[in-house]
């Protein structure tokens, strides 16, 4: 696999799977073969459940990371990271795509603006994203909203990647 995948250089890879499948661990695996980076973490903490969740995440990460949390300004964030030369890893695409949807922000032009600003960094960076539409169609027009954008999202940004990762069951599955 990682003959595939070279963070040394500037790019972007996306690594997609469904809740638990893995994809996290994978995608922090890559960024710390080079030495670690930059971890900007869009998830908050509303309930206990997730900051259970947000809480594995921390634990797993040492030394080589230095966390950022910014769950609605990643354009921002990313473009403040130019010139370091480090990788950075974003974890994850759908929490801020749900923030960015519940702020009532342009999500057509967010996304846009982020897949315009990924190809033009100088160092690599690798997106986590679930894959949420091979489910069933959800009964609110929020779910429904969500699951068209998460969708998009991940077209576009796989449309212009360097590398997409699937990640099953904890098994990366090379799709570009």
């Amino acid at each position: 696999m990682d003959k595939y995948l070279n963070l040394k250089k500037s790019g972007f890879t996306i690594v997609l799977g469904g809740q638990r499948s893995g994809k996290s661990l994978f995608a922090e695996n890559l960024v710390e073969k080079v030495g670690g980076g930059f971890y900007i973490a869009t998830s908050e903490s509303h309930d206990n459940e997730m900051a259970s969740r947000i809480l594995i995440h921390q634990e797993r990460r040492g030394e080589l990371w230095q966390t950022i949390e910014e769950p609605v300004l990643l354009n921002d964030t990313l473009l403040s990271l130019k010139g370091r030369k480090k990788p950075a890893l974003v974890d994850c695409l759908t929490l801020w795509l749900t923030n960015i949807i519940l702020l009532n922000k342009d999500v057509e032009k967010e996304v846009d603006d982020l897949c315009s600003l990924a190809v033009n960094l100088d160092f690599p960076v690798v997106f986590v994203s679930n894959e949420v539409g091979q489910g069933i169609i959800p009964d609110n027009s929020l779910a429904r909203e969500f699951i068209d954008w998460s969708g998009r999202m991940n077209q576009k940004l796989a449309d212009v990647s360097d590398n997409v990762i699937f990640v099953t069951a904890g098994i990366p599955h090379i799709i570009k």
